[in-house]
This record gives C-alpha cells, structure tokens and sequence, in this order.
C-alpha cells in the first residue's frame, strides 16, 4: 500500500461540499478484512440513503472525520480525554458540509492538539461506525472514516476546551484506558502504516 502524505494548504485538501467526493473516498479505502469491508458497505448504503450525510442536522447520523496522530518516530499515540463523552479518544469530529475527509480530519487535529506542522497520510487507515450519546442530544450514528496524521519532531501539543487532557501514549500503555475495540483497532493498524511510511 502506497501512501501519500499531504500538508496543510495542499491543493488536494481544499473544501469540496460533493457528496460523490466523500462517497468515492469511502469506496477507495483499502480494507484488510472482511470486518472493514461490511462496514464501508453500511457507509456507502448510509451515504447513498442520506443526501445530507455530511452535516450534523443529519438525525440518523452523519460522516465524521479522525486522525491518530502519531509522533515522529511512529512509536506513540496522542489521545485526548473528550470533555463531553468523558473517554480517551483520537481527534476527531464533524465534517460540517466538507466532503474532504482528508481535510476535516487534519483540521480537527490541529485544533484539538494545537500542533502546528502536522501532515496526513492518504488513503484513510480505518473505517468505523458507532453511536454516540452526547449530552441534550438524541442519540445517533457517526460515520468515521480515519486517517494517519504524522506530528513533527518536538511537537508540543496544547488542548482546547474540547479535551480535559492530552496524553502520548505507546502500545504498551492502552491497558486501563478504556479503549473500545475500533479505537485499538485503528491504533494498531495505524503504527503500523505509520512506519511503514516514516524514515527509520
């Protein structure tokens, strides 16, 4: 698998409101397993039911963009404890009418991490679907499609009021956090990539 990696003002991540471009991206998302395949089914069946699946006013549910951010030497994790849902999650959120998944998902990093100079790697690393139950708001699916994000040497990440903490986190280190088996799923798949593509 031959991975690009993108930066911030590249030509490929401008705003695109299409539909179709969100759509053809699930679909060219490599899948390692039959696990991956029945879930970008569900998306596109999702996606093709749901015109307005690209924003939050989308009730059943709605696509959303994350990224596992990962530093220079492909060897840790950043998690941020999400202030409204009270885990340890990946970066991450609504789309809000941009069918550049790639670019939401690079966008929510840098505000949820404060790391300037952060890169994302293209195709997407793992697709997940998963309700949510926020506070004061029905409960609905999010339609996650995740990506690589690559943080630079030094990076010193700084949270805003969507996270209580930001914490770097090795493998050996996931125990005791609560993780859900997408999330482990994502990390594991994602290091891998990761050094796949990072210089040794």
């Amino acid at each position: 698998m031959v991975r690009r990696v993108l930066t911030a003002g590249d030509a490929e991540l401008g705003p695109d409101p299409d539909l179709a471009r969100a759509r053809a991206t699930i679909a060219a998302v490599p899948v390692a397993d039959d696990q991956q395949e029945r879930v970008r089914a569900e998306m596109l069946a999702f996606v093709d039911a749901h015109a307005d699946a690209l924003v939050r006013t989308c009730r059943a549910g709605h696509l959303t963009g994350s990224a596992l951010v990962v530093d220079a030497a492909a060897a840790r994790v950043l998690l941020l404890f999400h202030t409204k849902l009270q885990r340890w999650l990946q970066p991450g959120g609504h789309v809000d009418g941009d069918a550049n998944l790639a670019a939401a998902a690079l966008r929510e990093a840098t505000e949820e991490t404060g790391i300037a100079g952060l890169r994302v790697a293209v195709p997407a690393i793992d697709l997940d679907i998963h309700e949510v139950r926020p506070p004061a708001e029905a409960p609905h699916l999010h339609l996650d499609v995740r990506y690589l994000v690559v943080a630079p040497h030094g990076a010193v990440e700084r949270g805003n009021h969507e996270s209580e903490a930001l914490r770097w986190v090795a493998p050996d280190e996931l125990d005791g956090l609560g993780l859900d088996e997408g999330t482990v799923r994502m990390i594991t798949r994602g290091l891998v990539a990761a050094r796949g593509l990072l210089p040794g």
